[in-house]
């Protein structure tokens, strides 16, 4: 097991594990209706034959469950921002497995693919929270998935735990859903960095943002402009797009012909970025360009991405930390050499977060939400994306982001005056 709060002791019962049963020896009377047909040597046996036939019952009754642990991992994994998310979660399930399980029972995976939809997430979920095989989940990647999806998980007469590695919009634990948490931090946090960064580093005091019009892209909207504009700054254009918008012309347009603006900000996810950014530099626009960890795999676009800005929960070089080395040597060596995003290290946290739940706690939902929503500041789980410590609302304490930005196909930590 990971770092963290110490085992439960090995002398309490283990749940899931059915108590030895009482069973009496029978009477047996010799003027019995059939005993006293059978003669001595008969009646031995008859009664022998009995004795070993409720003595293999108690033993099969006192034997431990060695079923496999069923955990649910949903996200866009058909999707490139989704890969990482399923390559982690595989490597946590096989380390975890070859280290001898927990409680002695292996873990497998249940992956479902809700393709980033609001509606196949909705589905993906009734799924999971009706096979009562599945003890939790990890998933989903976006805001707008988990929202969703956390309506079908705590609801009914069995809920089961959920942890999304990158859901970051503040609704998804406002409302008060108790089987529900996440490692990532809010929009709260990601939006108010990027004001931070834009007015201070940048020296910037005119921002246009073009925002995607769903949960996550008007959750970091919103937390932006509130903080930019406290600080002094002023939101010179504030435009909404879709995720199938394919022409950002007139947007673009309306920022060169006003002139005003000194960053571009992007509030929506990597593929629409792109395309904001290649028609924005195909213009002419040399403005610095910044967004949120959905920006997250921008580096791969090439020298037009160069000086991007990003907000991240993790940058795989930004510690040193011998678990998160080891981290990337074992994802590297699993992976032809690739390097996991930050949703890929909060789904390897989260499959090690419910293995320690179940570990201390037993199998049950309810015992590993209760396990879960046990680890606060005294009792920190510490894993390759930091130290993770719940509140009531199974948000993750005092986590801060990164400031990053793509040099060389590479994302690294931004400086700061």
């Amino acid at each position: 097991m990971r770092a963290g709060q110490a085992g439960a002791s090995s002398l309490a019962p283990r749940e899931g594990a059915a108590l030895p049963l009482a069973v009496s020896r029978p009477r047996c009377h010799t003027d019995s209706p059939i005993e006293s047909l059978l003669t001595g040597p008969d009646i031995i046996r008859v009664r022998a034959t009995t004795a070993l036939f409720l003595a293999l019952l108690a033993v099969a009754g006192c034997r431990p469950n060695r079923s496999p642990l069923l955990i649910g991992l949903a996200g866009p994994f058909t999707e490139s921002r989704g890969q990482s998310m399923l390559l982690a979660a595989r490597l946590a399930v096989r380390e975890i497995n070859d280290s001898g399980g927990v409680r002695s029972r292996q873990l497998r995976l249940v992956e479902e693919n809700d393709s980033a939809q609001t509606t196949r997430a909705i589905a993906v979920a009734a799924t999971l929270r009706d096979d009562p095989a599945v003890v939790a989940v990890v998933g989903h990647l976006t805001s707008g998935t988990t929202i969703r999806a956390a309506d079908i998980y705590n609801a009914g007469s069995n809920p089961v735990v959920e942890i999304s590695p990158s859901a970051s919009n503040p609704d998804l634990t406002g409302v008060g859903f108790r089987y529900t948490f996440r490692v990532c931090a809010t929009d709260l946090v990601h939006g108010v960095e990027l004001a931070r960064f834009a007015f201070r580093s940048l020296g910037a005091r005119n921002v246009a943002v073009l925002y995607q019009n769903d949960d996550y892209g008007r959750g970091i909207l919103g937390t932006f402009t509130e903080e930019f504009r406290r600080l002094g700054g002023t939101i010179d254009e504030r435009d909404p797009y879709l995720a199938t918008t394919a022409d950002f012309g007139p947007y673009l347009e309306r920022i060169q012909r006003a002139g005003r603006a000194q960053v571009l900000m992007i509030a929506g996810d990597r593929a629409t970025a792109s395309v904001i950014l290649h028609q924005a530099r195909g213009r002419g626009i040399t403005l610095p360009v910044m967004g949120g960890d959905a920006l997250a795999g921008i580096q791969s676009e090439g020298a037009i991405a160069e000086g991007v800005y990003l907000t991240s929960n993790y940058l795989p070089q930004s510690s040193g930390d011998e678990k998160n080395v080891s981290f990337l040597r074992a994802y590297a060596a699993a992976n032809g050499g690739a390097v996991p995003d930050h949703r890929g290290a909060g789904a390897y946290d989260a499959i090690y977060l419910i293995a320690q739940a179940i570990e201390q706690g037993g199998v049950s939902r309810a015992a590993i939400r209760n396990s879960l929503a046990a680890i606060d500041s005294a009792h920190a789980f510490t894993g390759v994306t930091g130290r993770i410590a719940f509140d009531d609302h199974g948000d993750v304490l005092g986590k801060g982001v990164i400031v990053g930005v793509v040099r060389e196909g590479r994302i690294v930590r931004a400086r700061t005056p």
